[in-house]
């Protein structure tokens, strides 16, 4: 639900035109700047406990892989690199915004 209802907001965002060239800093992306990529970083969390549960403690790695990934390769530092340049705003968005893990705004 996390990762389909950012993608959602993002979708109705970039739909309006007035929004052009700004950056999305309601709904869910006030508490994380990706929350579809937390999204998938949860189901596949609930994916190891599924699996935990049945026994298959040995399938650890893939979550943590995929935790890896999202935030320190393909996700958000890959997606971030050069944002900052193509959106006006994003820079005081990274400022008072938590990259990955929701949470309350920061003040700066």
């Amino acid at each position: 639900m996390f990762e389909a209802g950012g993608d959602w907001q993002l979708t109705r965002f970039k739909a309006n035109p007035a929004n052009k060239g700004t950056v999305l800093d309601s709904g869910l992306w006030r508490y994380t700047r990706h929350p579809n990529y937390f999204g998938d970083f949860c189901v596949w969390w609930g994916f190891y406990l599924i699996a935990l549960g049945a026994g298959a403690w040995w399938s650890l790695p893939a979550p943590l892989l995929m935790s890896v990934l999202l935030m320190r390769v393909s996700g958000v530092t890959l997606l971030e690199k050069d944002i900052g340049e193509r959106r006006p705003g994003y820079e005081d968005y990274i400022r008072r915004t938590n990259a990955f893990f929701p949470g309350p705004r920061r003040s700066y």
